[in-house]
Parts: C-alpha cells; structure tokens; sequence
C-alpha cells in the first residue's frame, strides 16, 4: 500500500514561503531543494514540495488555481489542543490569514488559516479516548 504522501503546493515566492513555514517550526531536505522549490518535512511520511509556479506549471499541462479558488484543505492532526492553538496563532503572527475562529467542541479542537500563498489548512487535535 502507499507508504507516503508527497503534497505539491504552487508558491509565489520560495525564499517567503520558507520563512513562514520555518517560523512555524518545519525543517527541509537540502537534497530535494533547489533555487526554485523545496521539500518541507512534516513528519517522516509526509512531506509538502513548494514549487514556484513557473516550476509546478512544468509538471502540468492545466491552469494553476488562484487565490480566490479552493481546491483542497490539508487537515493535519496535532499532538494536542494546545499545540492547535500555539501553532495556529504563530501563523497568524507570521502573516496567515484566520480561516476561522477556534473550534473547541471538548472532545475535539480546530482552527484554519490560509498561508501566505492561499492555501487552506485545518490544525485539529481529538481526544483519543473520545474516538471509537
């Protein structure tokens, strides 16, 4: 089955994309970046490529969405509702945008930001012991 997920966003700018989610806390592979993309490691499964638009276009023969347009939410689980709220307000402070206010329904916790380039993401945590 599959053993890792490789997330290709389209960017603006690399050198801002890298300093916002470095403020964040992610670290890169060297060995996958060059002056035009990077490797942004989440974890060791997962991994998010930034690519500068002129770089992801040549992996497409399709138009590359705007800012205005959603195609997907990357929805990432944290280890607890603290770090949902401590990582989502350091994106706000590095310049991403509130999606919407915190959700805190006891058993489970969310906030979403869009980053500096539009795209949607969802910090949640949920109390294992509630899940089934």
């Amino acid at each position: 089955m599959l053993t890792s997920i490789f997330v290709n966003l389209p960017i603006e700018n690399l050198d801002r994309a890298v300093d916002f989610f470095s403020g964040l806390g992610f670290t890169f592979n060297e060995q996958f970046t060059d002056e035009e993309s990077t490797c942004m490691i989440v974890n060791d499964r997962v991994y998010v490529m930034l690519l500068e638009k002129r770089k992801f276009s040549s992996f497409t023969t399709r138009k590359i969405a705007e800012r205005d347009t959603t195609e997907v939410t990357l929805s990432f689980a944290c280890e607890s509702a603290d770090e949902v709220r401590s990582l989502s307000e350091r994106a706000f402070e590095l310049g991403a945008t509130k999606v919407n206010d915190l959700e805190d329904h006891g058993f489970m916790v969310s906030w979403g930001f869009e980053d500096l380039d539009g795209h949607m993401w969802d910090l949640f945590w949920m109390n294992p012991d509630h899940v089934v």
